[in-house]
């Protein structure tokens, strides 16, 4: 799936303005149900301190924002940036009675923030939908404070081959299962796609320290089937 820049912008688009309404059981489908617990594993490493400030990216209907919130006891300040208008309104409306939420309709490649701004980063099944990837984590490390961390859960590549197997043919279905659910194969089938494309544990833990951020490491969950990539600035 190589994609122009403008293709993909459309794409994505259309894929999430389709599923916006059932974007958290799109996420069991594509997960089997297991990305919830995978969201909690990335916020108990995140650790947040009470008093930081997040910027949770491609933040959706604000599964991690809340986690994360509700860790410090909503002592936290968080910045839910989403790319999607429907998916945001989506969000805002389940998270309406957080105050320490701020929503921010903009893209990871185009943060309207200063640098230097953030003690987290965090962005949860959205770095294989961006449009440009070395940008995105670019911006990731400029909006970071000096000794910021950067934290991405994304699915990923599976190690086990017996599960690699089962997951892929399940795969197979899940456009099938997307077409029963929300009446379109399309969304559910590009982002079958955009997991197989997407960079292994490896690769993107080399594009992390490409954009200089340092002492980079992942952690798989499940086998691989999704996997938690961090690093820090330091400056």
């Amino acid at each position: 799936m190589n994609l122009r820049y403008e293709d993909k912008s459309k794409l994505v688009k259309k894929v999430f303005n389709q599923v916006y309404d059932k974007y958290d059981l799109m996420n069991d489908i594509m997960s089997l149900g297991t990305h919830r617990m995978w969201k909690k594993n990335l916020v108990s490493w995140v650790n947040p301190s009470k008093n930081s400030r997040i910027i949770d990216v491609a933040s959706g209907t604000g599964d991690i924002a809340k986690l994360c919130s509700e860790s410090t006891n909503n002592k936290c300040e968080i910045a839910c940036v989403e790319p999607n208008k429907k998916m945001l309104s989506e969000g805002k409306k389940k998270l309406k009675n957080f105050n320490n939420l701020k929503w921010v309709l903009s893209s990871a490649e185009h943060l309207p923030f200063k640098s230097n701004n953030f003690d987290y980063y965090i962005i949860s099944f959205g770095i294989r939908n961006v449009t440009n990837l070395d940008k995105s984590l670019n911006e990731a490390y400029r909006v970071l404070k000096n000794g910021g961390r950067f934290f991405c859960l994304e699915f990923s590549k599976i190690e086990n081959e017996i599960l690699k197997n089962i997951y892929k043919k399940y795969s197979q279905i899940i456009p099938t299962i997307g077409k029963f659910i929300a009446g379109s194969e399309m969304p559910y089938d590009y982002l079958v796609q955009s997991i197989d494309k997407f960079h292994n544990q490896e690769e993107f833990s080399n594009k992390l320290i490409s954009q200089g951020f340092a002492d980079v490491k992942h952690r798989n969950l499940t086998n691989g089937v999704a996997a938690i990539h961090t690093g820090w600035k330091i400056e």
